[in-house]
C-alpha cells in the first residue's frame, strides 16, 4: 500500500498561507560554534549542514537544545565518520550514510534524533519503490540525448529570474530559497551552486543543479524541475550526465541526491544513473506543501563509469 507524506501541520499550512513566495518556506541559516545549521518551522527540524570538528563534542547537545527552544521535532546531522559516536552518546540514530564522501576517503553519516519518533508504517511504500527503481535500472540506462531542438548548457547568473520562477511554479515549499533570484545569484556567484538548464527556442524548460562543498570534495544533485508543458521527455537523466561531467572537471569525488521516497520517476532517474541507495530518512524535508520523507542514492564519481552521450 502506498502512503503519502504526511501534510504539514494544520497551523503551518496557515503560516504558509500567509507568506509570499519568494523563498519565505525555506530555513533559515545559522551558526552553532564554527558549524553551519539549517532550521525552520516549515522543515520542522535542525539540520547539521557542516560541522566544524571544533565543535565537537558540545554540539550534539547543543543542536537538540536548539530543537527544544524551537519546537522542531528532529535533528538530523551531516558529519564524518569519526564524529559519528559522539552522535551517538546523545540518542541519535544513522539514518543513512554516503561511503567516501569527504574527499573521496572518509565515510558520511546522516545521524537523526527524533523528539516525535516517526510512525511504526512510515516506511509503507518506499520498498515498493525501490524495488521498480533498480528493476528499471537493470534496463534502460538514463538518457543523455536530447530530442532535436534542445539543448542542455551550464545557467548564468543573468537567468536566475527565470529558474525562481520555475520553482515556483513546480515546488510550492523548498528546503532552499530557490524561489528566490537573489539566493540563485549568491550561490552562482560563489561556484557553490552550479546550475544547468535545458532550452528550447531561448525558453528554460527544466533545471537542475549541483551544490558543491569544495573542501569536502563532495556535491549534492538537486533542484531538479521541468516545467509541466515539458514533462515526459527525460530531462532529468541528461541533467545528471552534464552535471556529472562538470563536478569530474572540477574534482568533485562523490555526488548524491536526496530525493522524495515515494517518487518513482525520481528513484528510477537515479538507479539508471548508478546510484546506490543507502538509507531513508523520515519527515525529513518540506517539498511541496508536505513533509518528505527522503531516500538517499550515491555515486563515486572514481568508479570509472563515465558515459560519452
Amino acid at each position: 500500500m502506498r502512503h503519502a507524506a504526511k501534510n504539514i501541520p494544520v497551523q503551518r499550512q496557515r503560516q504558509t498561507q500567509r507568506h509570499t513566495d519568494k523563498g519565505a518556506y525555506a530555513d533559515a541559516v545559522s551558526t552553532l560554534g564554527k558549524s553551519l545549521v539549517h532550521h525552520g518551522p516549515y522543515n520542522d527540524r535542525a539540520y547539521l549542514f557542516r560541522l566544524n570538528p571544533a565543535d565537537l563534542p558540545e554540539i550534539s547537545g547543543r543542536l537538540l537544545a536548539l530543537a527544544r527552544g524551537r519546537g522542531y521535532s528532529r535533528v538530523i546531522a551531516r558529519v564524518p565518520a569519526p564524529a559519528r559516536n559522539h552522535f551517538a552518546s546523545r540518542g541519535y540514530t544513522p539514518g543513512a550514510y554516503i561511503p567516501r564522501l569527504y574527499r573521496g576517503a572518509v565515510d558520511g553519516y546522516y545521524m537523526v534524533n527524533y523528539r516525535n519518533p516517526p510512525e511504526s508504517d512510515w516506511r509503507d511504500g518506499i520498498d515498493d519503490v525501490l524495488a521498480v527503481a533498480r528493476e528499471k535500472a537493470q534496463g534502460s540506462a538514463a538518457s543523455q540525448v536530447l530530442e532535436p531542438g534542445f539543448t542542455c548548457t551550464p545557467a548564468a547568473p543573468a537567468d536566475a529570474p527565470a529558474l525562481a520562477a520555475i520553482y515556483r511554479k513546480v515546488f510550492l515549499t523548498y528546503p532552499v530559497p530557490v524561489h528566490d533570484p537573489a539566493y540563485l545569484v549568491r550561490g552562482m556567484q560563489s561556484n557553490l551552486l552550479r546550475c544547468f538548464c535545458i532550452r528550447k527556442d531561448g525558453r528554460i524548460a527544466a533545471v537542475a543543479a549541483a551544490a558543491v562543498d569544495p573542501d569536502g570534495r563532495f556535491a549534492e544533485m538537486t533542484g531538479f524541475a521541468t516545467l509541466p508543458e515539458y514533462r515526459g521527455h527525460r530531462f532529468a537523466g541528461c541533467l545528471l550526465w552534464r552535471i556529472e561531467t562538470e563536478m569530474r572537471s572540477i574534482g568533485v569525488k562523490t555526488v548524491f541526491a536526496i530525493v522524495r521516497a515515494r517518487s518513482y520517476p525520481a528513484n528510477t532517474t537515479f538507479a539508471r544513473a548508478g546510484y546506490t541507495h543507502t538509507g531513508t530518512l523520515a519527515g525529513c524535508v518540506n517539498i511541496c506543501g508536505s513533509l518528505e520523507d527522503m531516500s538517499v542514492w550515491y555515486r563515486s564519481l572514481d568508479d570509472g563509469k563515465a558515459v560519452s552521450p
